[in-house]
């Protein structure tokens, strides 16, 4: 199976099945030098591991994560950084009822009819588990553009289902398990309540953001830093839409509105994302993903078995309700792995460039 491998300069090859004894990734490409520590990954993990509410999946994994090579005495030596999570609280027997069928919105159907195999344990590798790898890789890139340039990396829950929700401040995105930019999520709670007792799951929109971005990072046509970041978020389970700024509202957008005008104190608007013919402008990385719903729930659905016999589907076992939820960080790694990426390669062919004119601030007073 090929595929499994991203980045140009900064690469991360992920590995593992959801039930498998572990799951893991191998960085190739990080600068050398760096401190780095398993502690330093560990809290992004912590961010996303289930069991952490009620409202997602309680398959209670404490995905410690262990370095196994790339770091001596602290530091970074230039080598391959391999980064291993054991899997300890795998229950494969939920599985059994769905090992001769397909469930409808899941990758069993497509993944049997191409490799004419499929693990159905948890998914294989078709399972959100093999996010937290991500999530340790993008920890390490983002460890290293927080020192290199002050680039740092956030995203919010800001619709789930038919719910959208205000943005009141990031100060209460870390304060709720719904990585929801509000003060009270008693109605978002309730929702879920009602949803989880009902057997049916649902979507959310997430908004994912970078700050303290360098100008430059990007090429032209097929290696625009807004195509690697499609691309990307489009490697999150679930997601199916992506925009950049204004994404859609730019259709109705006129000109002589869309386009962020510029003045010495900073740019007026930031409708373009951040990104303008492909490369950064300095100005905060502005992404939005939307995400589909569960696929596996416990509601009976009609789908086939592998004999192409018609079946009815019922997934038990421990799902998440809405994967929207602990999505969060997992799209922080990976937009932070597109910058380490561009910013890497940005080095290796601009470094030296100097264009004599001082970048403007990202954001005028």
């Amino acid at each position: 199976m090929s595929g499994n491998t991203f980045g140009t300069l900064f690469t991360v090859t992920n590995f593992g099945e959801s039930h498998g004894p572990a799951i893991g990734c191998v960085i190739d490409g990080c600068p050398p030098g760096m401190a780095l520590s398993e502690a330093d990954i560990q809290q992004d993990l912590d961010r996303r591991r289930p069991g952490t509410s009620k409202f997602v999946t309680q398959r209670n994994e404490p995905d410690a994560v262990e370095i196994l090579s790339g770091v001596y005495e602290g530091r970074t030596t230039g080598t391959p950084i391999a980064l291993l999570i054991r899997n300890t609280d795998q229950r494969s027997k939920d599985y059994s009822n769905i090992a001769q069928s397909f469930r409808p919105g899941h990758a069993d159907y497509a993944y049997f009819q191409k490799y004419g195999i499929r693990d159905p344990r948890g998914g294989g590798r078709s399972s959100a588990r093999l996010t937290a790898p991500t999530v340790a890789a993008g920890a390490v890139a983002r460890k290293w553009l927080k020192e290199k340039f002050g680039t740092e990396f956030r995203a919010c829950m800001t619709q789930v289902g038919e719910l959208s929700l205000p943005f009141e401040g990031w100060e209460h995105v870390p304060n709720n398990p719904f990585f929801a930019p509000v003060a009270d999520v008693t109605r978002y709670e309730e929702y879920m309540d009602a949803l989880r007792k009902s057997g049916d799951s649902c979507g959310a929109a997430l908004r994912v953001q970078a700050t303290g971005m360098p100008v430059g990072l990007g090429q032209p046509l097929y290696d625009r830093l807004d195509a690697d970041i499609a691309y990307a978020m489009m490697g999150l389970n679930a997601v199916k839409a992506v925009e950049i700024g204004a994404g859609f509202d730019s259709v109705v957008q006129r000109g002589t509105t869309h386009g962020d005008s510029l003045s010495p104190e900073g740019f007026r608007s930031n409708n373009a994302g951040g990104i303008v013919g492909g490369i950064s402008t300095g100005q905060d990385l502005e992404v939005r993903i939307g995400i589909k719903p569960t696929s596996s729930i416990i509601t009976p659905r009609e789908s086939i078995d592998v004999q192409g016999q018609s079946t009815e589907v019922i997934t038990k076992g421990r799902h998440d309700p809405c994967v929207g939820i602990r999505a969060a960080p997992i799209a922080e790694a990976l937009l932070a792995l597109v910058v380490m990426d561009h910013a890497l390669r940005h080095r290796a062919q601009c470094g030296d460039v100097d264009s004599g004119l001082a970048p403007i601030p990202a954001a005028a007073p």
